[in-house]
Order: structure tokens, then C-alpha cells, then sequence
């Protein structure tokens, strides 16, 4: 067991979640106007979550390069460097809205998903100086923090995005405003840069060799499942509430209630891993998100949409932030640049197709709103049969099978 200080990881612990709060509150403000906006500047309706999906392409491309960069200059550099691109591209964004160019739109759309990226190694952060008995709740904690964005977001988004001649405009000018002010937390954290690895030091496993570990290779597959899924079905929310007669503050209404769905449960999600191990809670997040498409298949009323979100934020909280967890506790600490920012990759490759995948379903598979909204959910089956059946044949190998490679 490594020497670790929990009383710095603690001190660390309270950056980070105040970090998720400020600058987290970006990622609801542009996911629910970013598809709207979207539809206003696109030419075709089937492009409208291209923006969303670009902040997502954005995310998946940076993850191996800011792992990188943590690695060799610490995760203060790295989370700075996030909230730069953060402010730049909605600085961009804001742009192309005056302009009403959707390429120059697009172009702030990918520059955020490096903000995105850096956002999404606050949860490793909190492990790195953490004991293995408080590195679930100091993760869990940490995502607890969006608590918070999920509440400031939605209403800053309901107080600018009509503020200016130009909708949404004003949303894009407040995230520059965030980014800036949120960027000052990070002169307060201390994570100690890794050591230079000695030459005679074990170089740790290759890429290869780390995701074919069994243990780390479903970890993989349930976070990607369980975040695809949940942007699948986000993404086109505010478009589908809208769709079916709903005002644009119902949609905000909603994207609040899910996102606070996402972070409430982190309360307690670490103390239930530890109580229960964390194939069970995994599993019960993916049971959590069939049953969102299963409500949401269940009609289009405004009910049927804060239920089938609530589920959705749910489900996702307890199969990422799990997923997560069995990952941290699989690799070493000289492991984790390589491996950290492979998970991410694939992780975000995962959702940068879902966000794809969910205009095209939503806009453009049917005649109706109802009908793209049924696509979106129908299509969420076959994934989570296949992060189930990943998970089982994880439970069911003997203790050491579970270190081997494939």
C-alpha cells in the first residue's frame, strides 16, 4: 500500500468538487442550448447535434494528449489548459452565433470538448492522493460536485440564452465568464507532479496488455456503455421535449432535474461500492438505464420525460462512476498516463458516436418528434446487453483470471 495523506487528499478532494461546480455548470448550459442552436444555423435539421457531437469529437481526440500532459507536468497544468480552451471556444461559439456561421459555430464546439476532456480527469484527481479506502468516496465526491452545475447551468442558460437580440448568444458569452473565473480554484490544488520514472523503473504494461487485462477491459466497456447511452438519450432531449409541444424552459426544466440525477446519488455511490462491491452497483446502473428507455418508451407526456431523465441520470452515475472506480484500483500509478488516457479515448470515442448518432435518430427516422424519440431509446438495447454480458463473464472468473489477459 502506498504512503498517502488523506488529509491532502481531502483539501484536494474540496477543489475538485468546487471545480465541478463553477466550471461543470458549462457542460448543461451547452447541452441544452447547443442542439438548438444548432438546428437555427444548420441547413439540415439532421445536423442539429453536430455541435454537441463536435465537443464530444473535441473530448475524444484531447484525452490521450492532456493525460500526457498531466502526466509530465502535473494536473494543475492540465486543468488549466481545459479551462483555456473552455473560454476560447466560447469565445468562438459566440462568434459564429453573431456571425450565424455554423462552421465557425462548430469550430468553438470541438475547442470546448478539450475543456471537456480535462473536466472529465477531475475523478482520477481525486484518487491520486487518496488510500484505497477513500479513493471510491473521494471519486464519488468529486462527481458530487456537479450537483451544483446541474443547478447553476440550466438557470443561467434560462437567463441568457434570450438576453441578447441574438439567441443563445448571451449563454456562450457566460461561459467565457465561468472558464475565467473557474480557472482560479486550480492555484489551490496539491497533486504532487509523478516522478520521473528512474531508469532501471518497471516500464508497467503496454496499451495492449492493460486492455486486455479482463478486470480493466470491461471497466472500458461499462463507462463507455454507460455514458454513451446516457448522451445518446441527453442530447436529443431538449430537442424531442420541444418537439412535442413543450416550452424551452420545460426542456431546461428537464436537462436540470437529469443532471442533478446524475450527482445526487454521488453522495452515497462510494459508500455503496464499499458495502456491496462494485460489479453489483455497475450492474444496477445498467439495470437503472434499461428502465429510463423503458419509461420513456412509455409515451411523451412531461412526466414520461422527468422520469425516463431522472432514471437516465441515475443509471449513468452508478455505472461510470463505478466503472471508474474498477479501473483506478487495476492499474499502477507509473500506469496511469498510459491508461488513463485510453480509457478516455475509447470513452469518448463511444459518446462522440452516440451524439452523432442521436440527431440522425431523432431528426431524420421518422415523420414526428414521437417517432425520432422512439429511435433514440430503441436503439440503447443492444448496448446494454452487451455491457451486461461483459459484466457477468467478469463475475463469474475465478479471483485470478480477473488479472490475466485476454
Amino acid at each position: 500500500m502506498h504512503d498517502v495523506d488523506d488529509t491532502k487528499a481531502k483539501r484536494n478532494v474540496a477543489v475538485l468538487v468546487a471545480a465541478q461546480a463553477v466550471l461543470g455548470a458549462q457542460m448543461p448550459m451547452i447541452f441544452t442550448v447547443g442542439g438548438l442552436a444548432g438546428q437555427s444555423l444548420a441547413s439540415n435539421a439532421c445536423l442539429a447535434t453536430l455541435p454537441i457531437s463536435l465537443i464530444v469529437l473535441g473530448s475524444m481526440l484531447a484525452a490521450t494528449p492532456v493525460s500526457a500532459i498531466m502526466q509530465k507536468w502535473g494536473r494543475r497544468a492540465g486543468f488549466l489548459l481545459g479551462a483555456t480552451a473552455g473560454a476560447t471556444g466560447g469565445a468562438i461559439g459566440a462568434y459564429g452565433l453573431y456571425l450565424s456561421s455554423f462552421p465557425v459555430f462548430l469550430l468553438g464546439s470541438l475547442l470546448t470538448g478539450i475543456y471537456m476532456s480535462a473536466h472529465g480527469f477531475y475523478r482520477f484527481a481525486a484518487a491520486d492522493t487518496a488510500s484505497d479506502e477513500f479513493r471510491p468516496k473521494a471519486i464519488s465526491y468529486v462527481m458530487a460536485g456537479g450537483l451544483l452545475s446541474a443547478v447553476i447551468g440550466p438557470q443561467l442558460v434560462k437567463v441568457t440564452s434570450q438576453a441578447m437580440v441574438i439567441p443563445f448568444l448571451g449563454t456562450y458569452l457566460a461561459v467565457i465568464a465561468v472558464n475565467v473565473f473557474g480557472s482560479l480554484l486550480f492555484l489551490l490544488l496539491n497533486i504532487p507532479k509523478p516522478k520521473a520514472p528512474a531508469h532501471d523503473a518497471p516500464r508497467g504494461r503496454t496499451r495492449w496488455e492493460l486492455i486486455t487485462t479482463p478486470r480493466i477491459a470491461v471497466a472500458v466497456i461499462c463507462a463507455m456503455v454507460s455514458y454513451a447511452l446516457m448522451n445518446l438519450v441527453m442530447t436529443s432531449t431538449p430537442l424531442a421535449v420541444v418537439g412535442c409541444g413543450f416550452e424551452q424552459n420545460s426542456a431546461a426544466d428537464v436537462v436540470t432535474s437529469h443532471v442533478l440525477a446524475m450527482y445526487v446519488p454521488s453522495f452515497f455511490t462510494g459508500h455503496l461500492i464499499a458495502r456491496f462491491g462494485v460489479e453489483k452497483i455497475v450492474a444496477a446502473g445498467l439495470a437503472i438505464l434499461a428502465g429510463a428507455g423503458a419509461v420513456a418508451l412509455n409515451g411523451v407526456e412531461l412526466e414520461n420525460f422527468f422520469i425516463a431523465l431522472v432514471l437516465l441520470g441515475v443509471g449513468w452515475n452508478f455505472g461510470f462512476i463505478g466503472a471508474t472506480t474498477m479501473l483506478a484500483g487495476a492499474h499502477e500509478p507509473h500506469e496511469r498516463g498510459r491508461m488513463q488516457g485510453l480509457n478516455d479515448l475509447l470513452v469518448f470515442g463511444g459518446v462522440t458516436m452516440a451524439s452523432l448518432a442521436s440527431g440522425g435518430l431523432m431528426n431524420c427516422s421518422g415523420g414526428t418528434a414521437q417517432e425520432g424519440w422512439t429511435a433514440v431509446n430503441m436503439a440503447m438495447g443492444p448496448f446494454l446487453v452487451l455491457a451486461g454480458g461483459a459484466l457477468l463473464w467478469l463475475m463469474f472468473q475465478p479471483e485470478q483470471g480477473r488479472e490475466r489477459k485476454i
